[in-house]
């Protein structure tokens, strides 16, 4: 059974339809000294490297440690704590593929840096980069973020560029694209919401079916940014 970090405030609804979904549901505990907003996201709260590695950020409880070790993780903290506002927060928030790493990389924690050694290396403006981005396959993405997607275009990754908005994330305007799906295996993306309440729905169901990836929708609604569901599908 394969294990997908979520934020621990997510509806029952939504839990039972992921944990319907036959996986190992981790909700990551809320880091207090971040904005309400985000201080639950998994994205910000940490970065998978690998299907058995992460780096965590250095203030997560003893107890979540104790349990990601115990499901067999190689934990790395952060070198550095989150900070409580940009760019503090996004330290852990890079766009982290096989082999390209994409972040704003004056932000980049030094020891998530570490572990992208061998990788392209491609830095960008945004530095929320893991929340701007869908991982839809190994080389595709959706992103609201012309940078991104200025990025990526001079590689082999294929970008779906949508306008930002019509994406609730409570307390703030709006949210990312990114922070509201993530794929379960090669061929399912869950989704907090359902594309037809999306502005964007069509262009996105396009591009899902392109690489024959189906949605999944843990409830009905406008999508909802509550960070990526991270899992290692690749």
């Amino acid at each position: 059974m394969n294990n997908f970090f979520v934020d621990s405030r997510i509806s029952g609804e939504e839990l039972f339809n992921l944990r319907k979904l036959n996986i190992n549901v981790i909700k990551c505990p809320v880091l207090d000294s971040l904005y309400d907003a985000v201080k639950g996201h998994p994205d910000i709260l940490m970065n998978l490297t690998g299907p058995k590695s992460l780096v965590v950020h250095r203030d997560m409880c003893d107890e979540f440690l104790d349990y990601l070790k115990l499901l067999g993780y190689d934990v790395t903290l952060s070198k550095e704590s989150l900070g409580d506002k940009y760019p503090g927060d996004v330290i852990l928030n890079a766009l982290n593929l096989k082999d390209i790493f994409v972040h704003n990389l004056k932000y980049t924690d030094h020891n998530l840096r570490l572990t992208a050694e061998g990788k392209e290396l491609i830095s960008v403006s945004q530095g929320y980069t893991k929340c701007s981005c869908a991982v839809v396959a190994e080389k595709a993405v959706i992103t609201s973020d012309v940078s991104i997607q200025k990025a990526l275009s001079d590689t082999d990754v294929e970008v779906l560029l949508l306008p930002p908005g019509d994406i609730i994330l409570p307390g703030l305007d709006y949210g990312f694209i990114g922070g509201t799906c993530g794929l379960i295996d090669g061929n399912h993306m869950a989704f907090y919401g359902n594309l037809d309440f999306y502005l964007y729905g069509k262009e996105v169901l396009g591009f899902l079916e392109k690489y024959n990836v189906r949605p999944v929708y843990l409830r009905q609604g406008k999508l909802t940014d509550r960070g990526s569901i991270l899992g290692f599908t690749f």
